[in-house]
């Protein structure tokens, strides 16, 4: 169970009902140089456990590589599996994905947008020039006086006239009641979500390389196997054939053989569509077009073994290693700040304006003093009615707040679960590759025998098919469990949150992120 708290220091709607209190906190606010509405943010408290469960902890335990809660991951998890092609994969795969790239580029966007959004603090200043020619009508009041037929009066202006102008204007928009502040705050809470959403991505990515190189090595293994099957079929098949012509069995057993060998035979486009469909995919991977890496990945390999020991860390280490828990916390807190970016609206939005400059009617007179304007003075907006739009503001962000504070807790919830599925499965998987070991053992025996026992007419050849077919399909399954195996730990790594920061993420300062990328 995760509790997030929001701080509710101040509700907006209550306190136009009660002006004095309004004004008295407005004026607080001024006293003390601003402050910022609507409830501070508070770091939400996730409740996870002390250890795994012992369902997890013997899962763990089960096969020759077991994990440990002593010490956390290293960040660069892959390298566990010691083969150095997997890592260069991975680095080329950091530096060229397009999926990251987009997601750096999602972080430098909400840098922007922060950078945007803190501008408002600071005064605006502008410079124009305006030239403009006019006539006043004479059928207005106004018009009339300046027209020479006003009694008293002089004679009228020119009309139409000229108008030229230069002028300087600043505006100052005060952030009394910190509505800016939150905005702001909001944006810094959104930029550290992109940058974890971004650690997300890389993470993915680099998961998605690893278990297509180890399925691709997968394939390669069920390949090999394929071809040292139809080695010992096609042997099978040449003795049928000797033994036939002997006169010591029938064409039946021929045709058998040839039968077993044609099935085998048939498997093998599979395999090799796996192992294009693999390449391909990492090549993609890495931003290539596709058969790029044929040249360096066609060489079959052994499956990437996994490490004696497993470091895994503790439940709460998911909340600190874990980016998609990390993004969570981030939104929740931008959604905590919106309530203050509207809770603001209820408040004067108080400006400091001035401008001035020159206006003549010639050109040669712009720069005399006779034409020299200027303005200064405050302004006050103050809502008095708004159709009850603010208040349904303040409710709406009230509600996303609380909406992203159980995406939160949910996160948090998966997060564990998948921890939990993944010791689960790589505990299960380990002790099926120990029986398939043994099985596959027994098979190679029995099919030794029972070709034995057919050379020397002891056993039907129907005995030596079913003892070959026993021992490819014990192979095939000792070459999947094998890879599912390799294939779980990086499922394990991914769901504890092992991570790796790209060039492209280091390039990101943490003072541009709030830390983000090193807390």
């Amino acid at each position: 169970m995760t509790v997030v708290k929001l701080n509710r220091e101040s509700r907006m709607p209550r306190l136009l009902a009660h002006p004095l209190r309004h004004w008295l906190a407005a004026g607080a606010c001024l006293l003390l140089g601003g402050c910022a509405v609507g409830p501070n943010f508070v770091k939400p408290k996730a409740h996870v456990p002390a250890q795994w469960s012992a369902t997890a902890r013997r899962n763990g335990a089960a096969g020759a590589s077991r994990v440990s809660t002593g010490e956390p991951p290293s960040v660069a998890w892959w390298s566990d599996f010691h083969d150095p092609l997997l890592s260069t994969l991975v680095r080329q795969s950091a530096a060229q994905n397009l999926d990251v790239r987009e997601a750096v580029l999602r972080i430098r966007e909400a840098e922007t947008q922060t950078q945007a959004l803190s501008g408002a603090l600071w005064p605006s200043v502008s410079a124009n020039a305006a030239w403009s020619r006019q006539r006043i009508s004479t059928n207005t009041p106004n018009g009339f006086l300046f027209s020479g037929k006003f009694p008293g009066l002089p004679p009228s202006i020119t009309n139409p006239y000229n108008q030229y102008q230069l002028g300087l204007g600043v505006s100052w928009g005060l952030d009394v009641f910190g509505g800016t502040r939150r905005a702001i705050e909001a944006a810094h809470a959104a930029t550290r979500a992109a940058v974890y959403d971004a650690r997300g991505v890389m993470l993915s990515m680099v998961s998605d390389v690893a278990q297509t190189y180890i399925e691709l090595r997968g394939a390669q293994l069920r390949k090999a196997i394929l071809l040292r099957t139809l080695r010992t079929q096609h042997d099978l098949l040449q003795l049928t054939k000797d033994r036939y012509d002997a006169g010591l069995t029938s064409n039946l057993d021929v045709q058998n053989a040839a039968t077993e060998l044609s099935t085998t035979r048939a498997q093998l486009p599979l395999a090799n569509e796996q192992v294009t469909l693999d390449i391909n995919q990492l090549s993609k991977l890495m931003a290539r077009p596709p058969e790029a890496l044929r040249a360096e990945l066609v060489r079959a390999r052994p499956v990437p073994p996994v490490p004696p020991v497993v470091p895994i860390g503790l439940p709460s280490d998911l909340l600190r290693r874990r980016p998609d828990i990390r993004a969570a916390e981030a939104n929740l807190h931008a959604a905590t700040a919106e309530i203050g970016v509207a809770v603001s609206e209820f408040f004067p939005r108080i400006t400091l304006s001035a401008g001035g400059g020159y206006q003549a009617e010639g050109l040669s007179e712009l720069i005399q003093t006779a034409s020299h304007f200027a303005s200064f003075g405050p302004s006050i907006d103050l809502p008095i009615f708004q159709g009850g739009r603010i208040r349904a503001t303040v409710r709406l962000r009230r509600l996303q707040a609380k909406q992203a504070a159980v995406v939160y807790a949910r996160t948090v919830l998966t997060a564990l679960n998948q921890v939990e599925d993944a010791l689960a499965a790589y505990g299960a998987d380990q002790r099926q590759r120990v029986a398939l070991e043994a099985a596959v053992r027994s098979s190679r025996n029995a099919l030794a025998l029972a070709r034995e026992r057919y050379t020397s007419g002891v056993a039907n050849f129907i005995v030596v098919l079913d003892a070959e077919r026993t021992e490819q399909q014990t192979e095939l399954q000792l070459a999947s469990a094998t890879t599912a195996v390799s294939l779980d730990l990086v499922r394990l790594y991914k769901a504890i949150g092992g991570g790796w920061q790209s060039p492209a993420l280091a390039s990101t300062r943490a003072a541009r992120t709030g830390g983000a990328m090193h807390d």
